[in-house]
């Protein structure tokens, strides 16, 4: 019984992910992120990667931010930079995490999951852009 009930909580979305970063990447919390794209450039290269949809990417998101959905990134990992810090970011962590997963596994060394991501961001009061 106990097997079952885990299974549908696993379903339901009911059990915490563990927030462990696939080998390879790490974590940020949305302050951290912040503190990166307040210093600028060139301070240290970096990219925001939104992996929203295009809608929920219009509706706000990171000042300068590029949008690939994480249903697209795939085709596009052309378009991903091997020589900057990216940080990846969705609106609550699961895509982020499947998109970070994707990229480690295509060869990426330089990838952040922003932690509580763009509802974290929003929660913290950081602008956002639109």
């Amino acid at each position: 019984m106990f097997k079952y009930v885990m299974v549908l909580m696993v379903g339901l979305g009911l059990v915490a992910c563990d927030n462990t970063p696939p080998q390879g990447s790490s974590l940020a919390t949305v302050q951290e992120a912040h503190e990166v794209l307040s210093k600028g450039q060139a301070a240290e290269p970096f990219l925001f990667l939104d992996v929203r949809s295009s809608g929920e990417y219009l509706s706000g998101h990171v000042p300068g931010a590029k949008n690939i959905p994480v249903q697209a990134l795939a085709e596009h990992l052309a378009e991903v930079p091997k020589d900057k810090k990216v940080f990846v970011y969705c609106e609550s962590g699961v895509r982020s995490t499947r998109a970070t997963q994707m990229l480690v596994g295509a060869g990426f060394t330089n990838i952040i999951n922003m932690k509580a991501s763009m509802r974290g961001w929003r929660n913290a009061g950081f602008e956002t852009e639109r």
